[in-house]
């Protein structure tokens, strides 16, 4: 899932978008503070800073986490987050799986959706169909390539009738696989198999998710979108276990400038924000210690190569590039809050897997990866005696992100490479990747479910618009499906290490560092559990003091 921190110039980018279709109302300056919302007496209301704007509150036309935080909150899925990010009965009360592990039956709970109408089997066929359809255009439904029939109806080759789900009744679904999925049950909170409520969708389309429509099956609802400003929800009285939920309203705030969300956490306009400024970490935590907290996190940041560019189909050039850039430098020195240099793609901690060994050249010294790459670079055209190697490093415009991408434009020129830095607000820079409109794209991706196939898959041939820079190996595609296909947990990680060694041998993608969440807390707010996957639902946060917390 891609991931956001601060945008520089939200007006320039929400501009862009409008010309696409988007109207924009109530639009605020990057500069504009706001002051914290009033709350009618007797309620609790939090006030949350989520990092960038949301392009929808349609489950399947989302691909961002500061998205999927609002949307966990309104809509809940088969299963759901614990508060420490593990995957807990949601809408199903429980499942059983077939010997063979290739059918999965789920019991659903009695709940309605917050008109009173009643949540059935038949929203969760629904959804599925629909993320599927190719009409749809989602970003996401290659996530669920293995439910049977998906890739041939996602592809326009099959009708979504012949999706292999199906409502065995109003309150059990079955769901029939391509090869068995151990990790369903974390699929099963994703946004992609979250449920839409079907005699809406029916009735509006694809409006059916404006608020004054919005009807949501979760702990909250959706009052108010101010796009620009923030989205507001409140607690759903009809969900099913509404008197556990503490917070009577919630605001959700684009927190585009960091350290500027900093000062309205400590001035109490925000209880919380979902990033801090990495290089101020350290600062805060001898500062405020209690409000910083910081964990590890199933992420990764990357470049990936266009596979049309002609200099790039190269394997020399590919390999000298990746060679030269300096990890370490931009995680202990540029950022300094706990960031990794990267060498592998799949982070360390992702469960049952162990990344592949990275190529022997990674233990080089600096200086000794510089010269190979200038040998590299000389052996296939470029440098001294040839022509210099040109293009443009498109990368997202957040605070940190120029730092870095500035560090390996330097890298770059040291091994004689004159490679240009173009700025785009997030969104933007992740709709150009995903029309290939970049030579180098400077990339982020944190975990959809704990599994090294949550990374992996991302450079699968079949991925679609998220494989950025169309890698394509049989072989890699090949172990991925043998993967898919082995039920022995440690076979399967197996195949999936030899496929990640060639990946990483292939240097189409170059992984620069593994992140830590960072958050900051006001320490009033009781129910925050920091954990691996960095998932806080708010309907376990309050506040000290208030509703028995």
């Amino acid at each position: 899932m891609k991931f956001a921190r601060c945008i520089k110039d939200v007006g320039r980018a929400l501009g862009k978008l409008a010309v696409a279709g988007l109207a924009l109302t109530a639009l605020g300056s990057c500069s504009q503070e706001v002051t914290r919302p009033p709350c009618p007496p007797g309620q609790v209301c939090l006030v949350l800073g989520n990092g960038s704007e949301p392009i929808s509150l349609d489950p399947h036309k989302i691909n961002g986490v500061w998205e999927s935080r609002i949307l966990s909150d309104v809509l809940v899925g088969l299963t759901e987050d614990a508060p420490d990010g593990a995957p807990v009965p949601g809408m199903a009360e429980r499942w059983e799986t077939s010997e063979d592990g290739l059918t999965w039956r789920f019991y659903l709970r009695d709940a309605v959706w917050s008109d009173g109408v009643p949540v059935t089997a038949d929203d969760f066929v629904f959804s599925l169909r629909r993320i599927l359809d190719p009409k749809t255009a989602s970003e996401y439904a290659s996530l669920l390539y293995f439910i049977k029939g998906s890739q041939p109806i996602n592809e326009g080759k099959a009708p979504v009738e012949s999706l292999g789900v199906r409502a065995l009744g109003p309150k059990v679904l079955e769901i029939a696989l391509e090869r068995p999925a151990p990790y369903l049950p974390e699929i099963a909170k994703h946004q992609t198999m979250q449920p839409v409520p079907k005699h809406m969708v029916e009735k509006y389309g694809d409006q059916w998710s404006r608020p004054d429509r919005y009807v949501s099956n979760g702990p909250f609802i959706i009052r108010e979108w101010r796009l620009g400003d923030y989205v507001k929800t409140v607690k759903n009285p009809r969900f099913w276990d509404a008197d556990s939920v503490c917070p009577d309203q919630v605001y959700y705030f684009p927190t585009i400038d960091a350290v500027a969300a900093e000062r309205r956490v400590r001035r109490g306009e925000l209880d919380l924000n979902a990033t801090i400024q990495s290089n101020r970490v350290s600062f805060l935590r001898q500062e405020i210690p209690d409000w910083v907290h910081t964990e590890t996190y199933l992420t990764v940041s990357y470049l990936a190569f266009n596979a049309s560019f002609p200099a790039f189909r190269d394997p020399r050039v590919r390999k000298a590039l990746n060679m030269a850039v300096d990890r370490e430098f931009i995680a202990e020195k540029l950022l300094r809050a706990g960031q990794k240099p990267a060498y592998t793609f799949v982070p360390p901690g992702v469960a049952n897997y162990a990344p592949a060994t990275p190529p022997e050249w990674t233990s080089w010294p600096l200086e000794r990866r510089q010269a190979e790459a200038r040998r590299l670079l000389t052996e296939a055209g470029y440098g001294p005696g040839g022509k210099t190697l040109t293009f443009e490093i498109k990368h997202r415009g957040s605070t940190e992100i120029p730092l870095q991408m500035a560090a390996i434009q330097a890298d770059w020129k040291a091994i004689g490479v004159d490679a240009k830095l173009v700025q785009n607000e997030t969104q933007i820079a992740y709709a150009a990747y995903r029309a290939r409109d970049f030579d180098v794209a400077d990339a982020g991706w944190v975990a959809d479910y704990n599994d090294p196939m949550s990374f992996l898959y991302l450079m699968k041939s079949d991925t679609g618009p998220q494989n950025y820079g169309d890698y394509n190996n049989p072989a890699y595609d090949e172990l991925l499906n043998k993967a898919d296909r082995e039920p022995d947990i440690d076979k399967r990680a197996a195949y999936l290490r030899q496929a990640e060694a060639i990946l990483l041998a292939d240097d189409n993608v170059v992984p620069t560092t593994f992140g830590v969440s960072r958050n900051l807390v006001n320490p009033k707010i009781s129910g925050w559990v920091d954990n691996i996957i960095d998932r806080h639902p708010t309907r376990y946060l309050c506040v000290k003091g208030q509703k028995g917390h």
